[in-house]
């Protein structure tokens, strides 16, 4: 196999991986993380602004998010952006600044949570197996071309298939730790 095929299928692999621990940070857990607001756009003078370029995002307590505009006239877009988005914060202002207060997750709120961290693994999965059949495109053409032989390309789909188990394995690891993140009490 050529070493550029190895290094596309491993880039695209680490970045499904990388997705899913993005993706999975997001997902709340009745812990104030600043990766919560992540993504979260706000209407700011007519375009869509993320909220890290509005405002410091402290975290002072450990169910407490502090937002510190750089802008007092932003406090109600950031709040009407919070309220709207499907985070499930309510925020109080006090002129200076917006504070989040983190709820309790219920057992069917954890529940669901899990249960969402799961798809976010199986679509991480799907895109590492999209990666992996890529890369066997690639490594037919090449038998085809009489670029490689019958056993090279049977060692490199065997190399292909163990890194497609090995990203599977790392993103099955990132799923069960924020299962255990969010079911802990």
């Amino acid at each position: 196999m050529s070493k550029e095929v190895k290094e596309n299928t491993e880039l695209t692999m680490d970045a499904a991986v990388e997705a899913v621990k993005r993706r999975a940070s997001k997902l709340r857990t009745g812990k104030a993380s600043p990766a919560l607001l992540d993504g979260l756009m706000v209407e700011y003078y007519g375009a869509p602004t993320p909220l890290k370029q509005l405002a410091t995002i402290a975290v002072p307590e450990p169910r407490l998010l502090a937002l510190k505009p750089f802008d007092r006239a932003a406090i109600s877009a950031i709040e009407r952006a919070i309220q709207a988005s499907n985070l499930g914060l309510n925020p109080s202002n006090d002129g200076m600044m917006i504070r989040l207060q983190i709820p309790e997750l219920t057992e069917e709120r954890r529940r669901e949570f899990t249960k969402m961290a799961r798809e976010i693994g199986e679509e991480g999965k799907v895109a590492v197996r999209h990666a992996r059949q890529e890369a066997n495109d690639e490594l037919k053409r090449e038998l085809k071309d009489a670029e490689i032989t019958e056993d090279e390309h049977r060692a490199d789909r065997d190399e292909i298939q163990k890194l497609t188990d090995r990203y599977c394995a790392d993103i099955d690891q990132v799923v069960k730790a924020k299962e255990a993140e969010i079911m802990e009490i």
